[in-house]
């Protein structure tokens, strides 16, 4: 009968060795959802990044306190996903999801909002967005809602899905589409950043474009819209709910 002393001991490393699950990188689990959040309000910000971190396959690796931040930090960061605020300064969350969608067209985008509003609905969506989370649920909705989005699945609070039908009953019954909006996505991003008082140099430097791409987009504005100043195009982007008055 062999001596147990003489037995020859598990090289490090080996199958079934703690050290080779350790180093054995299938034996690790699932990569995690990488996320960037983006928020205006830093209190909102850690609430809902201590929602997101506590779940295993999810982490944000990025934070932007505006739309023009969370742009720069999809590109210095890896993401898999963004969830967005609505109402933010230099560009809202609606038209970072645009700028997002062009850069990244794999990266996946969901709004979190206090905003129950079917026209921010249908603009998230036309925005590139594949989920709408009210702020007020969010403890019970987000985590789901980023599991949905990284599986090619639109998330909709209910009211939103009701809004959407609604909308589509009423499209049928009228016989008609809904009209466009006058302004393109560009010159809305430029009308914002004007009204929030930025130079032609500041635009040029939130949205990557020339002082020149800038200026004309300012004539087209006060061409399309038939006014004449900056004092008067803050008054429409107010009354378009670009800015808070």
């Amino acid at each position: 009968m062999p001596d147990p002393s003489l037995s020859e001991p598990t090289p490090s490393g080996a199958a079934g060795s703690p050290e080779a699950s350790a180093s054995d990188p299938s034996a690790a689990g699932p990569a995690r959802i990488r996320i960037l959040l983006a928020d205006d309000h830093a209190l909102v910000r850690r609430g809902v990044r201590l929602i997101l971190d506590r779940e295993p396959d999810l982490e944000v690796v990025a934070e932007a306190g505006d739309g023009a931040e969370a742009i720069e930090m999809a590109r210095a960061h890896t993401v898999d996903l963004a969830v967005l605020d609505i109402a933010m300064p230099r560009l809202t969350g609606l038209q970072a999801a645009r700028e997002l969608s062009a850069l990244k067209p794999d990266l996946r985008i969901l709004m979190l909002t206090m905003h129950d509003n079917e026209q921010y609905l249908f603009q998230a969506l036309k925005s590139g967005a594949c989920g709408y989370v009210l702020k007020s649920v969010a403890d019970r909705d987000l985590v789901a809602a980023c599991r949905a989005a990284m599986r090619d699945e639109p998330f909709l609070y209910p009211g939103a899905v009701t809004a959407l039908i609604r909308n589509y009953l009423d499209r049928v019954r009228h016989g008609e589409e809904s009209a466009d909006h006058i302004l393109t996505p560009r010159e809305e991003e430029v009308l914002k950043l004007v009204a929030e008082g930025h130079s032609s140099k500041e635009i040029a430097e939130i949205l990557f474009i020339s002082i020149k791409t800038v200026q004309r987009h300012r004539a087209n504005l006060l061409q399309k819209l038939g006014l004449r100043d900056r004092l008067e195009l803050t008054r429409y982007a107010i009354r378009a709910g670009l800015i808070e008055a």
